[in-house]
Order: structure tokens, then sequence, then C-alpha cells
């Protein structure tokens, strides 16, 4: 089974992230099970969408506690609460410009480091990253297809459709030479 956990402030986009992701996995023919929490009702609280993906029906119903994934949108959300249960080979996939070394101090984790804010405006997205960053998962993953993660994202994108689909490449492409290990 695959888990990720998906982390970011309201307005980030941080719950599409994760539904984004389900769908895809979904229409590979997975089984998935997703969810999300928020802080308060505002734009800037924490907001977690949380998935689990695998190749036969899904039974667990509680909160993910082995982490194989975590996609930080913001770093100032990296907190032991966040990180508590994520082992070295857990992928911390962090929007910063910061190289991965600068967060060496959070443990031993697979860190990599995207700036997926740079991508997201130069593709005139403004503030939103969540485009960049699923596609940069599924290119440390090498999971799911970008095929059919382009679909989705054309598909889910409520405005800016070619610009979400061009920075989801973006995405993939700048982390596909990390490869899935």
């Amino acid at each position: 089974m695959l888990q990720f956990i998906v982390q970011g402030r309201g307005g980030q986009g941080a719950q599409m992230a994760g539904d984004i992701l389900a769908n895809v996995f979904f229409r590979e023919g997975k089984y998935v099970q997703a969810y999300a929490t928020y802080g308060g009702a505002r734009r800037g609280t924490a907001v977690s969408s949380f998935i689990r993906v695998d190749d036969q029906p899904i039974r667990l119903r509680c909160n993910i506690e082995d982490p194989d994934v975590i996609v930080c949108f913001d770093p100032s959300l990296l907190n032991d609460v966040l990180l508590k249960d994520a082992k070295e080979d857990t992928l911390v996939l962090i929007n910063s410009a910061q190289p991965p070394e600068y967060f060496n101090g959070l443990g031993r984790f697979r860190i990599v480091t995207i700036d997926a804010m740079a991508i997201a405006q130069e593709n005139k997205l403004g503030r939103i990253v969540n485009t960049t960053l699923v596609g940069a998962v599924a290119g440390l993953l090498g999971r799911p297809s970008l095929d059919v993660l382009c679909e989705v994202v054309s598909d889910m994108s409520p405005v800016k459709v070619e610009q979400n689909v061009k920075s989801c490449k973006d995405g993939y492409r700048l982390t596909r030479k990390e490869g899935a290990k």
C-alpha cells in the first residue's frame, strides 16, 4: 500500500492536490481512499489531505501512521506532528527554493525540494503550486503515468487548464532525474 500525506495552508491547493492524486490512481485501476482535514475554515490555516493507494481493497479506517510520501506546500508546516511517523525511506517533498541539505535537521528522511512557487509563477498560476507538486511526486515515484496525470489535471482544473498541465509537466521533469528509487 502507498500512503500519502499532503500538508498545506488553506488556499494553496493541498486538498485539490490530494483529489488529483486520488483520481489519477483510481483511473489507473487502483483502489483509493482519500480524505482531508482542515484547521479553521479560513485561508492560511493548516489543511491536510490523506491518500491510500493499493492493488487490493483498502479496509483500514484510521489515520496514516506510516507515510511513504509527505508533500509539504509550506516549510513552516514541517513540525514534529507532521513528521512523527516518517521513517528514513519516507519521501518528504518540500516546496522550497532551499536545497534539501537546508532541511537536514528535520531527521533522516529522503528529502527533496522543488521551487514550485517559481514554476507556478512562471506558468502564470500565481501562488497555486498544487499541480507542480503532484507532477513532482509522480516524477519521483515513477508513478502514476504522466499522461493520465495530465488528463486528470486538465479535467479538474477550474481555470488556466494549459498552465496547470504545463506546471505539472515541469514539476515531473525537474524531479524525474531524481528517479524512482
